[in-house]
């Protein structure tokens, strides 16, 4: 019986490798859709913050005709939306609308006394148009929260008078200045309203205000602070599927801010509820406007040719200067990182992008797409089921079939973890399966002739390292077919496991070369345990484990980079288009052939195929990353190669002048 197994597992092994190819065959129309998709959003909107000019005009001598210089200029430089937000009493009074006193200030200009009956605010417009438009919004404003609002003048202007304290008042969010909204529609701005969810929610009201921003030709909103209007504690008090029925029936779009903390609350169900009428938003802060104007035109064209970032939100920061003495901004910096040949509008456009007001994404989906899936996913089990296989031998009929249980539950509980899952795991195995079969070679190779010339292990270094990466590359189409959705290209949601992804085929990688080996120094499990534990081996540890460390530190969205990193990173940008990625082509890659090449001759250097490991990992990863383009990612991976391939040379070229080297200085060294 025994025996009839082993050779259905052998057996097994030759039929899943046939279901691998039929799930990669069909996911390539699965790719297809998402290549599709990615090219229905086109148009890069470059956005400015209005409230950063208002801010700013209130330290100028002429606020309105600064506001109107600066607007021209901005207009000049290619900004063509202006961000509006919802205003305060302090806002308006910045903005010259109106003057704001409290019930102490308002005492000295009546000559009233103060009493300790009431502390209220009050207000004067500064004209009549800011009467006229600026009234109705604090009356509706205030009367939502049932503050009471009423006439009151002095010397002859008009005011209000709001029974509540300055300090009370001044926290109360309305409606954006209507003022501003007509003067940067008339300068040729379009607007992109942001919102909160400071009131209380008034289906009636918000839909009169998204009435008016339709007829302003707004296109998408904005949202502001951690949460969606709409959105409550309680699930009975949310409003979420009421709101996103008023954006749809008015065409209203919203926009996701990229690396925020935590995700606003509400926006992943308003995004839904809309059909993902999103647009990804990049926001470069205040703090950073004042960096090299280079360095912010990278910024903003990787935002949109790597990430599919689609709005460019601009900050400017207001700052004091104590050695000239004044009040200075960034703006000026801002226009040269826009401007000009080498700007960041140009070379978004050389990327393929026009500017314009940003679009969502329109799903490509072609009729029979959900078979293509499911065949793909049968193709994922078998190619987990064959990392099994290759350490296990006898279980890979029964991982196949387990497999496939396990997909199938999950798949009636949780789509979604079972996609992730099945994803995650075939990433991990395709890599590991590549490099235990690169280490098998090698084996063979050194076995069959230890005199190999110096040109033959090269070459086999090379071809090995083409091969093998090529089977790495087998995870990618499962990657893609599996997590084809428009929420992971928006970053609604992510793919998790990332971490398992950087560990897994080193640490499997490693225990294939340690103990499956027919040569290896180790042999066994037990021989390991049975070793005297020596300080050596201790420090041997600790530094592999700060090592460790300090390679997850670098990977995910949230790795850091030196600052000579990211110089040179910015380089390779410049120089061929898209970065490759430097754990590939100066660690991994280079490694893989230079250990080939060294193994072939001295066995126990295969123990840097471990290491090696890395650049087959990475080679996975990138395509890992979702929410950047596929072709984007097909290009990143075949530079790495290449420039790996040239490292690698480099590589074996120095370890021949180290050889060389010992092997002349050796002697005299031993006779001293």
């Amino acid at each position: 019986m025994s025996q009839k197994w082993r050779q259905w597992n052998k057996a097994a092994s030759k039929v899943l490798w046939i279901l691998v190819i039929l799930g990669i065959v069909a996911s390539l129309p699965v790719a297809y859709d998402r290549i599709r998709t990615e090219g229905t959003s086109k148009n890069v909107e470059m956005i400015f913050d209005y409230r950063d000019l208002v801010q700013g005009s209130s330290y100028q001598g002429n606020p309105n005709a600064w506001i109107n210089e600066q607007l021209d200029v901005l207009k000049e430089a290619g900004i063509q939306t202006m961000a509006v937000y919802e205003t305060t009493l302090t806002e308006l009074s910045n903005a010259r609308r109106i003057t704001v006193y409290s019930e102490q200030d308002a005492a000295r200009l009546t000559g009233k006394v103060l009493t300790a009956d009431e502390n209220a605010t009050y207000l004067l417009f500064t004209n009549a148009e800011s009467r006229q438009k600026i009234e109705p919004i604090i009356r509706k404003a205030f009367a939502s929260q049932e503050i009471a609002v009423e006439d009151w003048s002095l010397n002859g202007r008009d005011g209000l008078k709001i029974a509540t304290p300055v300090q009370n008042a001044v926290l109360k969010t309305m409606e954006p200045d209507p003022i501003a909204m007509d003067l940067l529609k008339s300068k040729g701005f379009h607007l992109l309203p942001r919102l909160g969810n400071s009131t209380v929610y008034n289906q009636e009201s918000l839909a009169s205000l998204l009435d008016r921003f339709k007829a302003l030709g707004v296109e998408r909103i904005l949202f502001e602070g951690e949460e969606v209007p709409g959105y409550a504690e309680e699930p009975d008090e949310r409003h979420l599927e009421d709101f996103a029925k008023l954006l749809n029936e008015r065409g209203i779009g919203i926009a996701a801010i990229e690396n925020l903390k935590g995700p606003q609350r509400g926006f992943e169900t308003l995004a839904k509820q809309t059909n993902y009428n999103v647009a990804r938003l990049y926001s470069l802060s205040g703090r950073d406007s004042s960096l090299d104007p280079d360095v912010i035109a990278d910024r903003f064209a990787l935002a949109a040719k790597d990430r599919n970032i689609r709005m460019m939100f601009i900050h400017t920061a207001i700052q004091t200067n104590t050695v000239k003495g004044e009040i200075t901004d960034t703006i000026e910096n801002l226009v040269e990182s826009l401007d000009g040949p080498e700007g960041a509008i140009q070379r978004i456009e050389n990327y393929g992008f026009q500017m314009g007001q940003a679009d969502s994404f329109e799903v490509a989906e072609m009729a029979g797409q959900n078979y293509f899936r499911w065949i793909a996913i049968l193709g994922a089990v078998a190619l987990v089921a064959l990392l099994v296989s290759v350490f296990v031998p006898p279980l890979t009929l029964l991982a196949f079939i387990l497999g496939l249980i396990g997909t199938a539950g999950l798949y009636v509980l949780k789509p979604h973890v079972m996609e992730q899952a099945l994803a995650l795991f075939a990433a991990i195995s395709a890599p590991t399966i590549a490099m235990v079969f690169a280490v098998r070679k090698i084996d063979r190779l050194h076995d069959a002739g230890q005199n190999m010339s110096t040109g033959r292990r090269l070459a086999h270094g090379i071809l090995l390292f083409l091969r093998t990466s090529a089977m790495s590359l087998l995870a990618v189409p499962f990657i893609i077919a599996l997590l084809n959705r428009v929420t992971y290209q928006l970053v609604l949601e992510q793919f998790r496991g990332v971490s398992l992804l950087h560990l897994a085929p080193i640490a499997l990688t490693a225990l294939y070369v340690l103990f499956y080996r027919k040569n290896s120094a180790f042999g066994s499990v037990g021989k390991i345990l049975r070793m005297p534990v020596t300080i050596a081996m201790v420090i041997i540890v600790a530094v592999i484990g700060v090592v460790g460390m300090y390679y997850l530190s670098r990977t995910g969205n949230s790795g850091s980079a030196t600052g000579l990193e990211k110089a040179f990173r910015t380089l390779l940008e410049n120089t061929v288009g898209v970065r490759p990625r430097f754990k590939e082509f100066l660690l991994g890659h280079p490694i893989f052939i230079a250990g080939v090449f060294v193994a072939l001759k001295y066995r126990h250097a295969i123990y840097v195929m471990v290491i090696a490991s890395i650049g087959q990992l990475s080679i996975v990863d990138t395509f890992a990353h979702i929410h950047t383009p596929v072709w984007i990612s097909l290009v990143r991976d075949l530079l790495g190669i290449g420039l790996g391939i040239i490292v690698g040379l480099v590589f074996v070229l120095v370890w021949q002048i180290i050889e060389r080297c010992w092997k002349k200085w050796s002697p005299l060294l031993a006779k001293l």
